[in-house]
């Protein structure tokens, strides 16, 4: 005689009652249709067994699996990893699980493009794409099949809901309170879309906002592998007293390299930043930036992907929904004590 299983199986339970597989499944289910005795042989063998139903087995024969699948660019960046957070704040708060991919600096298209097959295989109940270089074509096939949204990047796909900041309201905050305190000539760090939707797209924002407010406007357009100091030197020469940056992030690099040349900030020159969260946005340095909403953008993408019920043939209106973030203003920026101009 063989051995059973250590981990039988509905047949196994099944045999043991004498009674069919659909029968089990319909008792272990709670599903009607069988007598008393037949109940009570199917879970008498099951106890018999110590068969344990599978959860994900059940989730894909009634098209519930209770999981939000979630595509996180790179999670050593704060904005990524805040994001992830408080999506899984909000996605428990509605009684779901979040199963994440998550890459770093290295995590690139064709590799985000597996994590979504991966995660729709598993069969979530629905998908939330965190990137802000993935094509959005990458994205679109998947609509059909499953409730998606792209969160935290300016995306207006008409096939595709999204959810992201409000890059031209932050934008004109930061421009409007720097023309407010007097500065004129401003720098502007431009990022390429390749690499950042969001960070190109405010640095368009702050470009044509600056002129709108008649400053004269010096663009540097930069990438990861900026030479900060290349760029400093040459913002110097050309008599700029404010710099703007995409991020945080290259803010504080900013400031570290006037630190090096000893130019005061902000009494020569004023900087700003973009992000407002994680460990840059202590006020010991106090930089003036925007403090986007990511819990409200988190908050937003998990409702909107929960509308549609996953066993429903309609399909919930398109929606591109933008969160506004905050003004910040910290010690980087003061009225321009001089210019060389």
């Amino acid at each position: 005689m063989s051995e059973r299983s250590t981990s039988p199986t509905i047949i196994d339970v099944a045999r043991h009652a004498g009674v069919s597989k659909s029968a089990v499944s319909r008792v272990l289910s709670g599903r009607p249709g069988d007598g008393a005795e037949t109940t009570r042989r199917v879970r008498e063998a099951a106890a018999d067994l110590g068969y344990v139903a599978n959860a994900m087995a059940q989730g894909l024969v009634g098209y519930r699996t209770g999981t939000l699948g979630v595509v996180v660019r790179d999670v050593t960046r704060p904005i990524y990893s805040h994001l992830q957070s408080a999506l899984q704040v909000h996605a428990s708060a509605r009684g779901m699980r979040v199963v994440a991919t998550s890459g770093s600096d290295t995590f690139d298209i064709d590799q985000e493009r597996r994590a979504m097959h991966t995660l729709v295989s598993l069969r979530v109940e629905g998908l939330i794409v965190c990137s802000g270089v993935l094509p959005v074509d990458e994205v679109a096939p998947f609509v059909d099949r499953i409730p998606t949204v792209i969160a935290g990047r300016p995306e207006r796909h008409p096939l595709i809901s999204s959810v992201f900041a409000d890059e031209k309201s932050g934008a004109g905050d930061l421009v409007n309170h720097l023309v407010d305190l007097g500065h004129r000539y401003v720098g502007v760090l431009l990022w390429p879309k390749a690499l950042s939707i969001p960070q190109h797209e405010r640095g368009v924002f702050m470009i044509e906002l600056l002129r709108a407010r008649g400053s004269v406007i010096e663009i540097v357009e930069v990438d990861r592998d900026f030479d900060r100091e290349s760029v400093v030197s040459h913002l110097l020469d050309t008599g700029v007293t404010a710099i703007m940056c995409p991020s945080d992030t290259q803010a504080v690099e900013i400031l570290d390299s006037l630190r090096v040349r000893g130019v005061p900030v902000p009494q020569t020159m004023s900087v700003t930043g973009y992000d407002g969260f994680g460990p840059l946005a202590t006020p010991l340095i106090g930089l003036t930036t925007i403090r986007q909403d990511v819990d409200g953008i988190a908050a937003r993408a998990v409702e909107i992907v929960l509308r549609k019920d996953p066993t429903s043939t309609s399909s919930p209106d398109v929606v591109h929904d933008m969160v506004a973030g905050s003004l910040v203003v910290g010690r980087t920026s003061a009225p321009p004590g001089h210019t060389n101009r």
